[in-house]
């Protein structure tokens, strides 16, 4: 694999826009759907007048229609303001839509490098990247939405690998 382009700033792979709107559009369809159903079981037992009845059920429209809009639009918000950047001092993501952050991992204090797969994720072949760190217990880092073959190389510099460069 190929070591990461240094210097540069990356976005995400473009793919995971689609993983993620298809993931927001299950559960959109697993949380809609049951709660559905107690919408019309609410509706039919309980001795309301038929406005409220109905306004119930447009309640409840609206918030799937909120729901699956977000689910949809919300990842390509992340993916445009998502970067980050890979060099022999070690690695840089900035992030957020509403709040953003930027973060800073040295190469001196990582411990440990993981990347992970889920199923969704073998599936467009992307993969998080997730770096712990000195300190405490929880210190860790993680990045979602890389091209499992960018993850590789990144993960192999920050831990030290042959791409590790010591006279900087």
């Amino acid at each position: 694999m190929d070591p990461p382009a240094l210097h540069v700033d990356r976005s995400l792979d473009p793919r995971s826009v689609t993983a993620a709107r298809l993931v927001g559009t299950l559960l959109t369809i697993t949380v809609s759907l049951p709660s559905l159903a107690g919408v019309v079981i609410a509706a039919v037992a309980a001795p309301w007048s038929n406005v409220l009845k109905l306004g119930l059920l447009a309640g409840w429209a609206v918030v799937t229609v909120v729901v699956a809009v977000t689910s949809y639009v919300w990842p390509d918000a992340r993916y445009q303001r998502t970067r980050y950047r890979v060099d022999e001092h070690g690695l840089t993501i900035r992030r957020g839509v509403f709040w953003r952050s930027e973060t800073f991992v040295p190469r001196s204090r990582v411990q440990h490098t993981d990347v992970l797969q889920g199923p969704l994720q073998r599936q467009f072949a992307l993969a998080t990247l997730i770096v712990h760190t000195a300190g405490t217990q929880d210190a860790s880092v993680s990045l979602g939405g890389l091209a499992y073959r960018d993850a590789l190389p990144i993960r192999d510099l920050l831990i030290g690998g042959e791409n590790k460069d010591d006279s900087v």
